[in-house]
């Protein structure tokens, strides 16, 4: 069927309307699949509705590059059937195993949108529930670094680190990546931005320096300065994992397959041969218990033996937040301070020496965490961080003074004296994004007491900063309701005996 095509902003999905009389033409309905054809083709999700008129087809503007067409062209419509993979999505609902090129189809059909929001979302789902054994795994990692690009390097071996999150405060990347290159070693981190987090480690090493380049300018300023710290979204890698993450967030699920394919596909297209996980372990993380720590640990492994990339993992402690910074510049301020030579925060110093220094036995290093540490106390990871910076734009002479936090800040106080007991990460993280973390660089919280130390009644707990007045009133408020920190006297119960006449 021959029709006038207008592009919209409807959607961010490959979407078509028509009108009711054109559909029952091509004997489509609504959810149905059609083909579009202009000088290229597509497949889009058929809607139907009055508002369009007959004789003419509105889709999404995401599909004009695809069709090369422009407003007023004529089109091609015909009705297109459901793809295999939604065969395949309904054997995994059916606690089935599939087969490596039935998870390749369901990948490509992710990526070339011929599935539905509907689909995936039944696909993930699937994943939840009934999950897949690593030969599966392994399948889905290779299928989705297979539709994205590759960096190839003319250097190896290629050293790469990734941490599983869910603990904030996080800000080793800059002072590891520094330290591995200052010793000669090559390791490209590519990072994510924060999606449910208060900050992601592009959000706070864009205060510095650019994180956002194509693939070249990522393997040449690797391949001369030994590392990089870039925003892994700006690149074409592994593209099917940034589609299923923004259908994964809405449903508040995460697939362990889909997590594990995740980071291994990332890490495979960034060319990685040997590879550290940091798996952060404590309530309220991703990852509750040592146990199950384990057990991603084990998963990791298998999955390396498997596509080929040497992994060791590292379970690291996260009842808290890394630190004392929460946020952006704040952040950003607490690991330039550590590589200009600051001996605190203790917690930082010693994961980044930790997880620099199993990278550092990797490449033959003997007593990796001490050669770390020389590497840090020395000034020469300092000097490597400013070579990066400035070939990412920054300036080579950066100082942590640089990086000024949010003019307006508040105190949260404690209510009572005791010591702090525990400290709740979830709601840290809630009352930060409150205060504009991290869209708003100044914006943050600033811990003033750990878990384990005295505090007195009137005492700081915290800091609240951020770039807009009600911005920071607001986290307070969250503040005064969550009350993440809990303050408790040495006698936690008093036990007495029955009085007896």
């Amino acid at each position: 069927m021959i029709i006038k095509v207008k592009f919209l902003d409807i959607s961010t999905e490959a979407m078509a309307l028509i009108n009711p009389e054109d559909a029952v033409k091509i004997g489509g309905k609504d959810n149905d699949r059609v083909r579009i054809d202009g000088r290229k083709s597509a497949i889009a999700l058929l809607n139907v509705s009055d508002f369009v008129s007959k004789g003419e087809i509105v889709l999404s503007i995401c599909l004009k590059n695809k069709v090369q067409a422009s407003d007023g062209d004529e089109l091609n419509i015909v009705y297109a059937s459901s793809p295999e993979s939604v065969r395949s999505i309904r054997k995994k609902m059916d606690k089935e195993k599939l087969s490596k090129e039935e998870i390749h189809a369901i990948v490509t059909d992710i990526l070339e949108n011929r599935l539905s929001k509907i689909e995936i979302s039944a696909w993930l789902t699937a994943l939840y529930i009934n999950g897949m054994d690593i030969e599966e795994i392994a399948d889905f990692t290779e299928a989705m670094v297979e539709t994205g690009d590759r960096v190839e390097f003319d250097r190896s071996p290629v050293y790469d680190f990734h941490s599983m999150g869910g603990v904030p405060g996080n800000k080793i990347t800059p002072i590891v990546v520094s330290i591995v290159a200052a010793a000669g070693l090559m390791l490209p981190k590519t990072s994510s931005r924060a999606i449910s987090s208060a900050c992601g480690t592009s959000d706070f090493v864009e205060t510095f320096c650019d994180v956002e380049m194509d693939a070249a300018t990522l393997k040449k300023i690797s391949e001369e300065t030994g590392g990089v710290l870039a925003w892994g979204g700006a690149m074409n890698l592994a593209p099917v994992d940034d589609l299923v993450i923004k259908v994964e967030h809405p449903l508040g699920v995460n697939p362990r397959a889909q997590m594990l394919a995740s980071i291994l596909s990332k890490k495979l297209a960034i060319g990685a041969t040997h590879l550290v996980i940091d798996i952060p372990t404590g309530t309220g993380t991703k990852v509750p218990t040592i146990e199950v720590a384990r057990a991603y640990a084990r998963d990791f492994m298998d999955l390396g033996d498997k596509l080929n990339l040497h992994i060791e993992c590292a379970i690291t402690y996260a009842d808290q937040p890394v630190g004392n910074a929460i946020g952006p510049k704040l952040e950003a301020r607490e690991c330039i301070r550590i590589l200009e030579g600051e001996k605190h925060p203790s917690s930082v110093i010693e994961k980044a020496c930790d997880l620099a220094g199993i990278i550092l036995e990797m490449g033959g290093f003997p007593n990796g965490n001490e050669k770390a540490r020389e590497i840090l106390d020395s000034g020469a990871a300092m000097k490597k961080f400013r070579e990066i910076v400035a070939a990412q734009k920054g300036n080579y002479d950066i100082s942590s003074n640089d990086l000024v936090p949010g003019e307006f800040v508040a105190d949260i106080v404690s209510a009572k004296s005791g010591y702090v007991h525990t400290i709740s990460n979830k709601e840290l993280v809630a009352i930060a994004v409150a205060a504009g973390s991290p869209s708003d660089k100044g914006a943050g919280i600033l811990l003033m007491k750990k878990k384990g130390q005295r505090v007195e009644k009137g005492d700081t707990l915290f800091q609240i900063y951020g770039d807009s007045k009600a911005k920071v009133d607001r986290a307070k408020e969250l503040a005064a309701k969550y009350k993440p920190f809990d303050i408790e006297g040495m006698l936690l119960k008093r036990i007495t005996a029955p009085r007896t006449r």
